[in-house]
């Protein structure tokens, strides 16, 4: 390898391992926690049933590395929040997402997305979220922090992250925005070596939940 080739190939690892430029994401989003996978309850008997998919809501992401950030979409799931007497910190959510129906705007990123090097969709073709509480609170704008298991690429974990939670004449919405490292769900692969791909990846929620 050339010297100049060598020093290029050193000098962009060190950019991407000390944060670049400002292709990362998650650098001033709110952070989900990520712990133990808990034991759910029963949605309570009293619930009001409301649900969402696709048609109306959106599930996206961020993703980056040294040379840029992917923007990212689920175009299949569906989901229901059990409402209890309008009060969301008595109320629960459950979510299903086809991990297949991930797209980007790369073709070539999303065929990747796909493979055994990141979510292996063949293997593992649904993710799942269960709320175990909701309470008050949270930080940048945030009425709520929720918590669950998400289940994804094999491996169960609790999260919690901050949104925001209205109730409406309508139905529910939940709006959120926050970073979540990949690793913790085994989606290790690193990148080129001169394009290393972040651990961070921002997830927007935007759901809107209807009487059923």
């Amino acid at each position: 390898m050339e010297s100049r080739t060598w020093f290029t190939v050193v000098g962009l690892m060190a950019f991407s391992l000390a944060g670049g430029c400002d292709n990362n994401p998650g650098k001033d989003k709110a952070r989900a926690t990520v712990g133990e996978a808990a034991s759910v309850a029963q949605p309570a008997s009293d619930a009001a049933r409301y649900t969402f998919s696709q048609d109306g809501s959106k599930l996206g992401f961020v993703g980056a590395k040294v040379t840029g950030k992917h923007d990212g979409s689920f175009t299949a799931f569906s989901g229901r929040v059990n409402l209890v007497q309008g009060d969301p910190q008595r109320s629960s959510v459950e979510v299903e997402i086809d991990m297949n129906s991930i797209t980007t705007d790369a073709e070539k990123l999303t065929a990747h997305l796909k493979s055994a090097d990141f979510f292996d969709v063949a293997r593992y073709p649904k993710a799942y979220f269960t709320s175990t509480s909701v309470r008050a609170g949270g930080e940048k704008g945030a009425t709520h922090i929720v918590t669950g298991n998400l289940e994804m690429h094999g491996i169960k974990k609790s999260i919690s992250f901050p949104c925001q939670i209205r109730v409406t004449g309508d139905g529910v919405e939940v709006d959120a925005e926050f970073a979540i490292n990949r690793k913790d769900f085994g989606l290790a692969y690193p990148g080129m070596p001169d394009d290393l791909i972040r651990d961070d990846v921002v997830v927007k929620l935007a759901i809107r939940a209807r009487p059923r």
